[in-house]
């Protein structure tokens, strides 16, 4: 990639490190994240990766992890050289979903973590790959060792997500954003929408993915990130 800096990847709601399991072996130097635990607010979490993280990278967040990443941008926009936001959403939260969310946690207080990833994560995947284990089994797992305890807070979190649609036309920096063609939780025209608002972002619609884009179709992901590093600034220059 053209910029010597480490590339930083934030992981979504009850995932980790393993969403980017492709990534970290195509990218030398890079950097996941760690999952987001207990913490009850995006802003404790952007706060969180800052306080661990090297003085200037290329910042790339997944599902949540995209608003996390928006967060960090809010307080420490000097630090990040570039920015990508993949399979995510930038809008308050709408009707209908803290009823959804907490359905879900219902369902796993009373039945344990797997019932609750078995009737959450299969939608997050375009069709072709529900039924592909070799996708599916570690992302699973992934989840399942994050625990009840871990979705609950994180769903707080996000349903008191702070506004961010106002910060999106102040971001300078080269900035990705992407999801698949087949999400159905962040479909392709809410990352339109995301695009339209930031100076310059590039637009990416892969196919054949659905919402874990980093793990369902890597190798076109992948490319889509060496582009988005290999971008100069504004000014003409990588850095």
């Amino acid at each position: 990639m053209s910029t010597s800096l480490p590339l930083l990847m934030v992981p979504g709601l009850i995932c980790d490190a393993r969403v980017f399991a492709a990534q970290m072996v195509a990218f030398d130097g890079a950097i996941a994240a760690g999952g987001h635990g207990a913490q009850r607010s995006l802003g404790a979490m952007a706060e969180t990766i800052l306080a661990a993280a090297p003085p200037r990278f290329a910042l790339f967040g997944h599902s949540m992890g995209a608003r996390v990443a928006i967060e960090m941008w809010r307080r420490a926009p000097a630090r990040i050289d570039r920015l990508a936001l993949v399979n995510t959403g930038t809008h308050s939260p709408r009707p209908g979903e803290a009823e959804k969310r907490h359905a879900l946690l219902d369902l796993g207080r009373a039945n344990g973590m797997a019932a609750l990833v078995d009737a959450w994560m299969p939608p997050m995947f375009a069709p072709e790959h529900r039924d592909d284990p070799a996708i599916t089994a570690p992302l699973r797992t992934m989840c399942i060792d994050q625990g009840v305890d871990a979705y609950a807070a994180q769903i707080a979190a996000l349903l008191d997500r702070p506004e961010i649609d106002s910060l999106l036309p102040g971001i300078d920096v080269p900035t990705l954003v992407a999801t698949g063609e087949h999400d159905g939780w962040a479909p392709p025209d809410q990352h339109a929408a995301i695009a339209a608002r930031i100076p310059g972002a590039r637009l990416r619609i892969l196919p054949g993915a659905g919402h874990m884009l980093p793990a369902e179709t890597p190798d076109a992901f992948n490319q889509a990130i060496r582009d988005w590093l290999a971008a100069p600034h504004s000014d003409g220059e990588t850095r």
